[in-house]
């Protein structure tokens, strides 16, 4: 019986990982070249921060931080909001001092996923 749950759960999640990496994240979404660059130094500086051991992109990642999918367009935070938590970090988040570049670069990649999450957001 327990082999039975652990294939159905290890196949629900091989389901939704390959949903996420795929469809969910599958955009047409046209940027100029300057700003997919943007966007790539952003999501390499998400990376290297390790960002996703505090926070969620597409309900994957730590639960310590805010979940980031849609934080974008989110009417309680937004852009202005991100800025100054990266800019200063906060109570739970470190200020990592990030340059204005960088910081520039992290809104561009989290706008970025914010547009891409189409199914994930609530209406």
């Amino acid at each position: 019986m327990k082999m039975v749950i652990f294939i159905i759960l290890f196949v629900a999640y091989i389901t939704y990982s390959a949903v996420v990496y795929t469809k969910g994240t599958k955009s047409n979404i046209q940027l100029p070249e300057t700003e997919w660059a943007k966007v790539n130094r952003g999501k390499l500086l998400y990376q290297q921060y390790n960002c996703t051991s505090c926070h969620q992109l597409y309900g994957l990642g730590g639960y310590l931080g805010p979940e980031l999918t849609t934080a974008y367009s989110d009417s309680l935070r937004g852009e202005t909001y991100m800025r100054a938590f990266l800019k200063n970090g906060g109570s739970r988040m470190p200020n990592f001092h990030l340059a204005d570049t960088d910081i520039d670069a992290l809104v561009s990649f989290l706008k970025y996923v914010d547009q891409t999450a189409v199914t994930y957001k609530h209406k």
